[in-house]
């Protein structure tokens, strides 16, 4: 038996250090990623939920709020909180999970900050198949948080079966700002703090909005550190047919188009790629467009 054979079996018996190695040679590209990502059984009908929103909204408040829920209903709960700052800088990678602490211990709930990076928008390849490694080890729910800047809040459309957007009462003046990137790819709305001023008017202009769709997009309104609101969520979310034909092959498409893109640009390295255009340059008559169809010739 193969090593990572090895390491799916113990992670079908429900070892979660089986699956954070699992997690750490796919995130890291370490030998034995790409066989193992071939073998493992993904569960399809496991739904993934994607948390985004503007910084502040209470979206980690929010995720420990529904972790909380289903852990006490006895689901099995996986959640991947994605943050934009350099793993060598941990930054809020310990300062913004540090409310879901709560959890680690719990038998069901398994919890893994992912850094993205620098990767253009937020969201990396690794991410999806770190999904994938997760929907694979036999979770009811896997929640990915993202850090809500740029274009990770629409990228996470492409990664999730279902994406929640948190908003907070005082955005009332940038929902016009956000309108066309948010408004059209969230699946529900989550207006939090709804205990402030102004909340029941921004949910209720919110409604009217999203009434221009398609479908009918409810929004919910949520007090998420007092639990408020949290179950007609749950409920909503436990209600919801996942994987629509169409999307389930737009989702495909979206996952193999970056999937593709990665592997096809995991030989170009940055810093390498970096000290040869300063080479370049010295030249005096430097051409950018040259230079990458020269590069692409020797690569």
């Amino acid at each position: 038996m193969t090593s990572y054979s090895s390491l799916i079996a113990d992670m079908n018996e429900g070892s979660f250090i089986a699956l954070a190695r699992a997690l750490t040679l796919v995130e890291n590209n370490i030998a034995g990623s790409e066989e193992l990502l071939k073998e493992i059984q993904i569960n399809q009908h496991i739904p993934v939920i994607g948390i985004t929103g503007p910084p502040g909204a209470g979206k980690s408040t929010l995720v420990n709020a529904m972790i909380e829920k289903w852990a006490n209903a006895g689901k099995r709960v996986a959640v991947i909180a994605v943050d934009p700052t350099s793993p060598f800088n941990l930054g809020s990678l310990l300062g913004d999970r540090i409310r879901m602490s709560a959890h680690f211990n719990r038998p069901n709930v398994f919890i893994r900050s992912v850094a993205t990076r620098g990767s253009v928008g937020g969201l990396s390849a690794k991410i999806i198949e770190m999904v994938d490694v997760l929907r694979s080890a036999g979770f009811d729910y896997v929640i990915v948080e993202t850090v809500g800047v740029g274009q990770s809040e629409i990228e996470i459309a492409g990664l999730a079966d279902l994406t929640v957007i948190v908003l907070v009462p005082e955005a009332g003046d940038e929902i016009q700002h956000i309108k066309s990137g948010l408004m059209e790819i969230g699946n529900v709305f989550v207006v939090n703090k709804a205990d402030r001023d102004g909340a029941s008017a921004f949910a209720n202009n919110l409604t009217k909005m999203l009434h221009q769709r398609s479908t009918v997009v409810p929004v919910f309104k949520t007090v998420a550190d007092k639990g408020i609101g949290v179950d007609e969520l749950l409920n909503w979310i436990g209600g919801t047919p996942f994987q629509e034909n169409e999307r389930k092959i737009y989702l495909y498409a979206e996952k193999a188009f970056r999937l593709i893109q990665n592997y096809r640009m995991k030989d170009v390295i940055r810093l390498e790629l970096q000290q040869k255009i300063a080479e370049a340059c010295k030249s005096g008559d430097f051409n950018l467009y040259q230079f990458i169809n020269q590069y692409k010739q020797t690569n």
